[in-house]
């Protein structure tokens, strides 16, 4: 089961909870919310506040992905909006499992990101206890930018991780660059779950409830061919 992913963080902030309800609506899956802190990655974005706003205009899957430093203060305020999964990156974090820890006794799934220049080692010791792997394809901290190949061998190789360790629950998404005419590519090396922010919300800037419906539609259909 393949799972889109649009990311909010390239919607129109002024008609945010119609721009969700209206990409979830169009056959989007998940909820992907971007946060940034300006301190780990060079942007400032969106905190709890937006989350709780925008829980009860849907019920689709909230991932957030903290790109914050340091990471287990802002965990629980995230829980308590609404996230459902809450994914952050091994250098944001002193102590790995005691983050991943927190997340659950919170209440919610937890995930591990890593950057273009990440090492995998992070997951030999927590695997187990990951709900989400997310691969970044760009180093974080803007959207629209191009999509680096390398990703691709890192995918094969958690992928086979995965289906080495026999946990096919853990989703394995991928972040940054995702486009129509390279999404097949990274589902063939192993990603489940795709994060499109410019991608998707940019192909729909009027105020028509079907504006999604297309690129939505070409997405899937990629996806079909793998």
């Amino acid at each position: 089961m393949f799972r889109l992913a649009p990311s909010i963080l390239s919607a129109n902030f002024a008609k945010l909870g119609q721009e969700i309800t209206d990409v979830i609506a169009s056959g989007a899956d998940i909820v992907h919310f971007d946060v940034m802190d300006n301190h780990y990655v060079p942007n400032l974005t969106i905190g709890p506040l937006v989350c709780e706003a925008i829980r009860p205009v849907t019920d689709a899957i909230i991932d957030v992905h903290l790109m914050v430093e340091p990471v287990d203060r802002i965990i629980p305020d995230f829980a308590k909006a609404g996230a459902n999964i809450i994914s952050f990156h091994p250098e944001a974090s002193n102590h790995i499992d005691r983050t991943i820890g927190l997340i659950k006794e919170q209440g919610c799934k937890a995930g591990l990101v890593f950057n273009p220049a990440t090492p995998l080692y992070y997951l030999d010791h927590v695997l187990d206890k990951l709900d989400l792997i997310l691969i970044m394809s760009v180093n974080p901290g803007f959207g629209g930018q191009k999509f680096i190949p390398e990703a691709l061998n890192k995918l094969r190789a958690v992928r086979k991780r995965l289906d080495a360790s026999g946990n096919s629950n853990i989703l394995l998404e991928i972040d940054g660059g995702v486009k129509v005419d390279n999404i097949a590519e990274i589902a063939r090396a192993g990603a489940d779950t795709f994060v499109a922010g410019s991608a998707i919300y940019n192909a729909g800037k009027d105020t028509d409830p079907h504006r999604y419906d297309s690129v939505v539609a070409a997405f899937r259909a990629e996806l079909a061919k793998v």
